[in-house]
């Protein structure tokens, strides 16, 4: 049987700032946690908004440039790159949706988006496909105009963690989500 229980939000952010053994949360697990999040997924859920202020999400395989930015190829016509074009900031969610319901581990980032310039795209396009070795690598060519399809990049200006309410380290009863790599 599960209970809801009211708890006042001050008494609500000092209880999730301790383990449930009492010690002190430690920044540093909860950023190696979201790291791993990251290093364990191809794909995210990036999610951006048309110029009436509909949203739009989509999955695209990505490959991070450490934990707070974020490269992928799209085709310039699709939703969320004509979004992009439009108001580059995003939002990215990063998580395995083939774990059993109540273990998923996720990240979530506020970004803003941008097509990587083509002083930069040699580089980032050699990076970029270097971690899918089983997938054909895009040129550069095969990223600038006239070609549809380009190399987008996020950079990551918000970053957390969602801690599960079942954690054993840091569980609350409640779901929540905490900052990392301030």
């Amino acid at each position: 049987m599960v209970r809801s229980v009211a708890v006042p939000w001050p008494l609500l952010r000092t209880v999730r700032a301790v383990r449930c053994d009492g010690e002190p949360m430690t920044q540093d697990i909860l950023d190696r946690r979201a790291a791993a999040v990251i290093e364990a997924n191809k794909y995210m859920t990036l999610g951006t908004v048309d110029p009436d202020g509909r949203p739009w999400v989509t999955p695209v395989y990505f490959t991070p440039d450490g934990h707070a930015t974020f490269y992928w190829a799209s085709a310039t016509a699709a939703a969320h790159s004509v979004n992009i074009a439009a108001n580059p900031d995003v939002s990215i969610a990063i998580f395995d949706s083939s774990v059993p319901i109540g273990g998923a581990s996720a990240v979530y980032f506020r970004a803003r988006a941008e097509i990587v310039p083509d002083d930069e795209l040699e580089r980032r396009a050699a990076f970029y496909t270097s971690r899918y070795p089983e997938l054909r690598s895009f040129s550069a060519d095969e990223l600038r105009e006239p070609e549809g399809l380009r190399l987008y990049r996020a950079h990551a200006t918000d970053h957390w963690i969602l801690v599960r309410g079942s954690d054993p380290d840091y569980g609350t009863g409640i779901d929540s989500r905490r900052s990392v790599w301030p």
